[in-house]
This record gives structure tokens, sequence and C-alpha cells, in this order.
């Protein structure tokens, strides 16, 4: 079907909003946020000033929107692997590799992503409806898990948020610090949760769910 004078200039305008986004991780994990001027952007991404002002209100404007983004690709990657695998004890840690990779195959986004808190009220308000919503996944598997009897009774909220820390302090060693490599990061994260679970496993739940 041959697209139409209209899909056309949608698809137009998406490349060069793509275009301006690219240019600005690249320059945010250069420079950093605040040592980078929308002029810079502009410039780079060879457009205009106004083009830029089409798509983004300022550079506040387009970090919320990389920060949006990205985050929200993870949290769908999540709900996926949740819809699709229904053991218990494997997505608990599964999961978090998944993540992980996630993070691990966008390093500019990842290092934005740990550096920018702060920044601003509306930046950490994003940041947060991310946290608000891994951690919902989170819990609905723990208090899924202890429905079952596979999990034992225990206060769910600490362990939600001992998990997104373990995620953003890996994070932060990896892009930031660089003590840890790519690998070791995503280990880091799955190890404990893999340690973790077993915590969480009621007597017997592993071994009658063939989860070693």
């Amino acid at each position: 079907m041959v697209p139409t004078q209209s899909e056309k200039v949608r698809a137009q305008m998406e490349e060069k909003k793509k275009r301006i986004l690219d240019c600005a991780v690249k320059l945010f994990a250069q420079k950093g946020y605040v040592n980078t001027p929308v002029r810079d952007i502009i410039d780079i991404s060879g457009f205009g000033t106004s083009t830029f002002y089409r798509y983004f209100a300022d550079k506040e404007d387009l970090l919320k929107t990389l920060l949006t983004d990205f985050l929200d690709q993870i949290i769908v990657k999540v709900k996926q692997y949740f819809n699709q695998e229904q053991d218990v004890h494997k997505r608990f840690v599964e999961s978090k590799r998944l993540v992980m990779e996630m993070f691990a195959k966008n390093p500019e986004l990842s290092e934005i992503y740990v550096r920018v808190g702060g920044i601003s009220p509306a930046v950490d308000q994003c940041l947060k409806e991310f946290d608000d919503k891994y951690l919902w996944f989170v819990e609905q598997n723990i208090k899924y898990g202890m429905t079952q009897d596979y999990f034992k009774e225990l206060d769910i909220k600490p362990i939600c948020h001992s998990i997104l820390a373990i995620i953003k302090y890996a994070v932060y060693k990896w892009v930031v610090l660089k003590e840890l490599s790519r690998e070791e990061m995503i280990e880091m994260v799955v190890s404990f949760h893999k340690s973790l679970g077993e915590g969480l496993y009621r007597d017997g739940s592993v071994e009658n769910h063939g989860v070693c």
C-alpha cells in the first residue's frame, strides 16, 4: 500500500524528532545535561531553531521525552515477559535480567538516567513515575507468589524498594564509576535476586517448581 502524503509528512517529522533526540543523547552523555546548551543540540542535528521548538518546548522537555520513552520501553518489556512467563520463581529473577540488559544496550541513556535526579521537579516526577510503575510490577509478582504459597508472608514494601535500589546502584557502578563491566552489572543484579529469592521461597517450593 502506497503511503499517503500525510503519512509521508508524519514519517519525516518523526525522523527529524528522532534525529534531535539522538543528538541530545550523545551530547548529554558527553558534556552532561547542565553543560549542554540547546544551541549545541540544534547545530549538531543540522536543523534550524524553529525545527527544534516545533517538537520541544525547551531542553527540559526534551530530557523528559528521552527518559519517558526509554523507561517506558523497560516497563513494556517487563509487562510482556510477565504475560508470557507464568513461573513465579523464574520471572522473579529473569525479569531483572531483562531490565539490566535493556540498560546495558543503552549506555548513554543509562548514564543520563542515573545522573539527572534533582535537575528539576518535572524530571524528578518523570523518574518517580518509572519507579512507581516498576515497583508495582515487582509487588504484584511477590503478592502472587504469596497467594500461591510460593513465597513467605513478608513485608513487601522494603523488598520492592531494595530491588529498585540494587538496579540503580549497579547501573551507577557501571556507567558512572566504571567499576563494573556490562556483564558484571547484569550478574550483580541477577545474583542478588537469586539470593533474595532463597529468602522468599517457602520450604520445598523451589524443588516443587523446578527452580534451582
